[in-house]
């Protein structure tokens, strides 16, 4: 899969703290913890929908308070990208102003890339014209720059050290499935030993799931492996349950992966969609997506899409 949205917004969320501290310790310092911290998601998707900026991969708004202990609270804004954009540093720009002019409070925009193009590193956007000079620069990581720190990644007790091998580990075995395997088994078994809590294991694994995925016959081979692990280390984590629970997950990843990109081009074709093409998509399982998918260079109108399997 190419679409990292689902995995990384999962951990995101369950993580955020952890990920502060593993990309950007200087933020994680300056956050009050102890006031906790709430995800904005419906603000983010409005200030989305009026920008109009394209794609978002895992971005999310995060409202938290300051340690030094001033009555404001602070908008962080991150965004995970996972392909080359020449705009990026402007696109990051535009969220950064209008989410600090709705909310009229401050914002830090974080950015971590990962993609595969070394030398891409958009950490600023900057424009001048006619002594009218504007230099806006923000944190930013590079996955790739852990590929030298693999070792100590296997043995960090941060949840992000998995999720950063995982990712470098998915793209280097992307046209390899038996180093895919040895990869998703070593890190797999890997979970169990950092002492984390089962719910923990669970999380991670899913992760593993989503970004290391396997061919059908692979994965339960690999599932028995790791069901005969957990007997001989006397561990009862992963479930028969749980991990029928993950696969349907991981399924309905998949799918909605297939949605997003055929609501996209439909958007692109014909404009806005129609309440009864939403329903339409909502409802369709995937072989029905790329179907539909299929016919749009063709079709003139979007009634053309959907007719042949019944209309609207």
């Amino acid at each position: 899969m190419t679409d990292d949205d689902s995995p990384w917004k999962d951990v995101l969320e369950r993580y955020f703290a952890a990920f502060t501290a593993f990309f950007f310790p200087v933020v994680h310092e300056g956050i009050d913890w102890a006031r906790g911290y709430a995800f904005l998601d419906k603000e983010l998707q409005q200030i989305a929908r009026d920008a109009r900026l394209g794609r978002r991969y895992a971005d999310k708004l995060v409202q938290v308070w300051r340690r030094d202990g001033a009555e404001v609270w602070v908008l962080v804004h991150v965004e995970v990208q996972g392909q080359y954009e020449a705009n990026f540093a402007e696109r990051m720009f535009a969220y950064y102003a209008r989410i600090r002019d709705r909310y009229q409070r401050p914002v830090v925009s974080l950015a971590v890339l990962t993609d595969g193009r070394r030398r891409w590193r958009p950490a600023a956007y900057r424009q001048d014209l006619w002594g009218c000079a504007l230099h806006w620069r923000y944190p930013l990581v590079k996955l790739l720059d852990y590929r030298e720190r693999e070792a100590e990644l296997e043995t960090h007790a941060n949840p992000f050290a998995v999720v950063v091998l995982a990712h470098l580990k998915a793209q280097d075995t992307a046209r390899d499935p038996d180093a895919r395997y040895a990869w998703k088994w070593r890190l797999a078994r890997g979970l169990y030993h950092r002492g984390w809590s089962r719910q923990d294991v669970l999380e991670l694994f899913r992760f593993l799931d989503w970004i290391l995925v396997l061919p059908e016959a692979a994965e339960d081979r690999l599932w028995a492996e790791l069901q005969q692990y957990e007997e001989q280390q006397v561990m009862r984590y992963v479930t028969s349950v749980e991990r029928i629970g993950i696969k349907k997950g991981l399924q309905q990843g998949l799918q909605q992966g297939e949605l997003r990109v055929l609501r996209r081009l439909l958007t692109r074709r014909f404009g806005e969609l129609p309440d009864w093409a939403e329903t339409r998509l909502q409802e369709a399982p995937p072989e029905q997506l790329e179907l539909w998918g299929e016919r749009l260079l063709e079709a003139s109108r979007l009634e053309e899409i959907f007719e042949a399997s019944g209309g609207h």
